[in-house]
């Protein structure tokens, strides 16, 4: 059709993010990919808990926990602050929060629409800190 761009042209849309924008949220579920950073923001969500006590939830070694906190710390997405000996951590990115929040809600619902036979259980829950 005469007027009509072809598929190979690229289109402009009004109020599209930038390039750049789109590059810098990719990197956002970039580093949001692993289920074990997932599983730290959401029990540092609602929460302040130490290495430990996160290496025992999520089921992994300390120094590994350590070292997906770092990447989150310099994500800006965690903070620390110290408690004697202890160094505690909580998610401080509301952003963030809502885009875990979101995306387990999600996997949830397609779940139960998809195998409505199927009880959803609640995440559990640990019951105490080190």
């Amino acid at each position: 059709m005469a007027g009509t761009p072809s598929s190979s042209t690229p289109r402009s849309v009004d109020g599209a993010p930038d390039p750049d924008v789109l590059a810098d949220a990719a990197e956002v579920f970039q580093l949001l990919g692993t289920p074990g950073r997932l599983h730290l923001l959401w029990l540092l969500a609602t929460d302040e808990v130490d290495v430990t006590t996160l290496a025992r939830a999520v089921g992994g070694t300390k120094a590994a926990i350590s070292q997906h906190l770092a990447k989150l710390r310099l994500a800006g997405w965690v903070d620390t602050r110290r408690d004697g000996r202890r160094v505690l951590y909580r998610a401080t990115d509301p952003h963030i929060l809502t885009l875990v929040q979101q995306a387990v809600e999600h996997v949830r619902d397609q779940r139960a629409a998809h195998q409505p036979s199927r009880r959803s259980q609640p995440p559990k829950i640990p019951m105490g800190t080190a």
